[in-house]
């Protein structure tokens, strides 16, 4: 189980949720409350609502004495020949709940190999996805996603990626100076969405914050239509708060 340590809410919670899951998976034979509040020494009030998450979650499950034991999300993700099919459903099942609770489309996406690749993503009717119109590998200097990815990146690894791609104006908006946009990104705070206001696309807003584990650079995304961006900032904060059961997925 690998976490990036990062300073932000969704990291630390990923991070204590880690701790009990491992102090469960200890105890085959069960663990109560009061047990794993001992073992974990994290304050009562935070580890009932831990185990609330990793209850939902299915990471956990109460037996009839209320003593904690692993759930079936947990044995799949850590099942060498059930992994990725199991990652996927359970990333998907959270993106789809997300969706809707922060009514926009959302995406997983991951820097791979020097590219930004969009690897799942939950849209419907009324929150409908970015219309790809420029490949997303190409035009990183413009996407929320594009830039949250690259924010988590070093500078040289950073002024790798532009050498690559060319800064191509895509609205009256899009940043296209490459020491401009180096600069953004140095400045950028950890803890803060990144936004895209109509620099990759007219009509849509963006944001995106960082979910990286392990050595994987990764971010969690949303999309609006302009006419919603009155709700651009609420709606990031509530997926920056909902990022922690996406890490954990990620980090076992």
């Amino acid at each position: 189980m690998a976490l990036m340590n990062e300073p932000t809410a969704p990291y630390h919670s990923a991070h204590d949720a880690l701790r009990v899951l491992e102090t469960v998976a200890r105890h085959p034979a069960g663990v109560t409350e009061a047990e794993l509040s001992h073992q974990t020494a994290l304050d009562p009030e935070r580890l009932t609502a831990l185990l609330r998450m990793l209850r939902r979650e299915g990471y956990v499950e109460q037996i009839t004495d209320g003593a904690y034991v692993t759930g079936e999300t947990l044995r799949r993700l850590t099942s060498a020949h059930e992994r990725e099919g199991a990652l996927r459903d359970k990333l998907q099942h959270t993106l789809d709940r997300l969706r809707d609770s922060v009514g926009a489309a959302v995406y997983i996406s991951r820097y791979v190999d020097g590219e930004v690749t969009v690897t799942q993503y939950a849209a419907g009717p009324g929150t409908p996805a970015v219309n790809e119109w420029v490949d997303f590998r190409f035009s990183a200097h413009a996407t929320a996603v594009g830039k949250s990815l690259l924010t988590q990146l070093d500078h040289n690894a950073r002024r790798d990626h532009l050498s690559r791609h060319k800064m191509a104006r895509l609205t009256s908006r899009t940043i296209t100076s490459d020491k401009l946009l180096l600069s953004r990104l140095e400045s950028q705070p950890p803890t803060v969405p990144v936004l895209d206001l109509q620099e990759y696309a007219i009509g849509t807003v963006c944001a995106a914050v960082p979910i990286t584990a392990g050595s994987t650079v990764g971010c969690l995304a949303l999309s609006l239509p302009v006419e919603h961006a009155h709700r651009l900032k609420q709606a990031a904060d509530t997926l920056n708060r909902s990022a922690a059961p996406v890490l954990l997925s990620l980090a076992i």
